[in-house]
């Protein structure tokens, strides 16, 4: 399978997160700082093994004001596994200098890095699990260039465009469209790089859906050679130790360029039980995977990162609720199966 046709997985969840923005209500997530009133206390990570920022005001954070108000300490120190984790804020449509600055001034207060995820291509959701997707390209120059001008000189970690160059590959992005969105990740790249303390990371999809001699030409033609890197498993599950034997091999065919791995969910592998095309949806058995950190296995690794965020649905499966919206029992049960 493709296994990456997990377009629900990538839907903007930005959009709560704006709402805070927007009414000034964003708290700087220092360390030892604590949500006022919500007796969930959410601090930063050791900056020398994990430089990335943790909101204090993110969907983990306040379930586990939820169960804690409630009387349930055991879930809220289960959800506090994932609330104290940096995880990825995926940019919305609307508001994107707004958001990005926001993150990054918030980040920034803290001593950290912000993670950004740029995900809102033309015609981006072949799926149409979470559709949408800049009008055309124009439309899509201009939200970059919100973007870049949001982050300015602050320190940023961007995944750029999760699936972009994957459905070019596998035809699920349509031929008439592949000129126009190598043109709009060359673009994306020049002008997140011409930002003084921005790294741009790729998405180069994962282990479990082709072969690096499938993508490392797209790779190339979308700019590869003038970002930091590439990206590989994002809102996927497969392990670590299969996502680093995938991206070294790619990474001989790009200069040798290094990577991250999202291992948010990827405590037990992948999935294999269901149906091919719905393993990556919301599927059962899940954990936490390694905790972010930019001290990994391997040198040519150079994160690990939650760029997917645990707990927030893949889709309207296995009982789901929409695409990015918070889902309490699956995030329990995702911390629970985790050591």
């Amino acid at each position: 399978m493709y296994g990456s046709r997990q377009a629900g997985a990538r839907a903007s969840v930005a959009m709560a997160g704006a709402a805070l923005l927007l009414a000034g209500c964003f708290s700087s997530g220092g360390d030892g700082d604590e949500n006022d009133g919500s007796g969930a206390k959410v601090t930063q990570q050791p900056k020398d093994s994990d430089p990335f920022w943790v909101n204090p005001d993110g969907n983990a954070a306040a379930q586990v004001a939820t169960y804690a108000k409630a009387g349930k300490d055991e879930d809220a120190e289960q959800i506090r596994k994932i609330a104290q984790q940096p995880t990825g804020e995926w940019i919305g449509a609307e508001n994107p200098e707004q958001e990005a600055r926001g993150f990054t001034e918030a980040a920034e207060k803290a001593d950290r890095d912000a993670i950004l995820v740029l995900y809102n291509i033309p015609h981006r959701d072949c799926g149409q699990f979470s559709q949408g997707g800049a009008a055309d390209g124009n439309a899509y120059r201009t939200w970059i260039e919100g973007v870049a001008k949001g982050i300015g000189d602050r320190p940023a970690t961007v995944i750029l465009e999760p699936d972009a160059v994957l459905h070019l590959v596998n035809q699920c992005t349509p031929e008439e469209f592949h000129e126009e969105r190598y043109d709009l990740l060359k673009g994306a790249i020049g002008a997140l790089k011409a930002l003084k303390n921005t790294k741009v990371y790729v998405d180069a999809g994962n282990a479990g859906w082709g072969h690096p001699d499938q993508i490392f030409e797209p790779l190339k033609w979308a700019g590869i050679e003038a970002a930091d890197g590439f990206s590989v498993n994002v809102s996927n599950f497969y392990s670590t130790k299969d996502s680093i034997a995938y991206g070294k091999q790619l990474s001989e065919k790009v200069g040798g360029k290094p990577f991250v791995i999202d291992t948010s969910r990827n405590g037990n592998g992948p999935y294999t039980a269901g149906e091919a095309d719905e393993n990556w949806c919301n599927p059962p058995g899940r954990a936490l995977g390694e905790t972010p950190t930019t001290k990994t296995a391997d040198p040519l690794v150079d994160a690990y990162l939650w760029v997917k965020r645990p707990g927030e649905s893949d889709g309207e499966c296995k009982g789901g609720p929409k695409a990015g919206q918070w889902w309490a029992d699956y995030a329990l049960k995702l911390a629970k199966a985790s050591s």
